[in-house]
């Protein structure tokens, strides 16, 4: 097989999917963001150079503390960086963004709110009531909890409750839709259920999207592009390199046989890259990514 594997600039200077309207492109321009910390400042994003085509499915894996979310913080604009600039369609992202909704890991709903009520929260500002109501009806259709509308969180499965806080999320009609490991804590069976929702959803609502995730599986099955980080600070030979180590262009149009061979091995691949041998486990020496302190 030809790796599919190219450098962090290759395959970024496609031009916007057609028919995508409603969705934002993204750039980021040389992104690095520092904290400061008791032990001193600690880099965690450096030299983060990579453009998200409109209506495109780009996921993010890497080691533990490595940045990902924090990546995320940055384009939503619920973080700036320390250097370098990030923006939506040519504008820059200097605040948190109305472009962008998030969903997280933990569905977060209000449990004293039905399912209908909590996704109403994510609706704009100045919605009017009827409208408001027609919004929430088409998303809860289009997530499949129509039937449990009047539910309270405590009342249905952790599956239609990430149901609920995906369909707040795109309450508002975001041009991005930003996505923190939200599968992460769903049983195996439930959790490939809502990736085939998401891309349902990917299709019938056109954004673009960013994904937070661990499951390398995960990333080449839903994305279109998987960016691999790394930890700094693993190796003197790493000193100076940037926070994405590699671009793995995924082939083939969604949605995808989970069984496909070329998948299976660019799962190899992404493993290898970060210092997991598919086969065996994880391999002597993973330095150039080896897991830090969460991000």
């Amino acid at each position: 097989m030809t790796s599919t594997l190219t450098s962090p600039a290759a395959g970024t200077a496609r031009p916007a999917a057609p028919g995508r309207r409603g969705a934002h492109a993204v750039a980021l321009r040389s992104v690095a963001r520092t904290f400061d910390t008791p032990a001193g400042p600690r880099e965690v994003l450096r030299g983060v150079d990579v453009e998200l085509r409109a209506g495109e499915i780009v996921a993010i894996v890497g080691p533990s503390g490595c940045g990902k979310s924090t990546l995320l913080r940055q384009v939503s604009g619920l973080d700036t960086p320390t250097s370098g600039s990030i923006l939506l369609d040519g504008a820059g992202v200097t605040a948190a963004d109305p472009r962008t909704a998030v969903a997280f890991q933990e569905p977060r709903l209000l449990p004293w709110r039905t399912l209908a009520q909590n996704v109403a929260l994510g609706l704009p500002r100045g919605t009017a009531r009827r409208a408001g109501r027609e919004r929430v009806a088409e998303l809860l259709r289009l997530v499949g909890l129509e039937q449990a509308a009047d539910l309270r969180p405590r009342q249905v499965s952790g599956g239609m409750a990430q149901r609920a806080s995906l369909a707040r999320a795109l309450a508002r009609n975001p041009g991005v839709l930003l996505l923190d490991e939200p599968f992460g804590a769903l049983d195996a069976l439930t959790r490939l259920r809502m990736q085939d929702l998401l891309l349902d959803v990917h299709a019938a609502q056109p954004t673009t999207v960013l994904l937070v995730t661990h499951d390398v599986e995960e990333a080449l099955y839903l994305a279109d592009r998987v960016l691999l980080l790394r930890s700094l600070g693993g190796g003197s030979a790493d000193a100076a390199a940037p926070s994405v180590a590699r671009v793995v262009e995924v082939p083939g149009a969604r949605p995808r046989d989970r069984a496909d061979r070329t998948l299976a091995e660019l799962r190899v691949e992404l493993l290898a890259g970060l210092g997991v041998d598919a086969h065996h486990g994880t391999t002597p020496d993973p330095s150039p990514l080896a897991p830090t302190q969460e991000s």
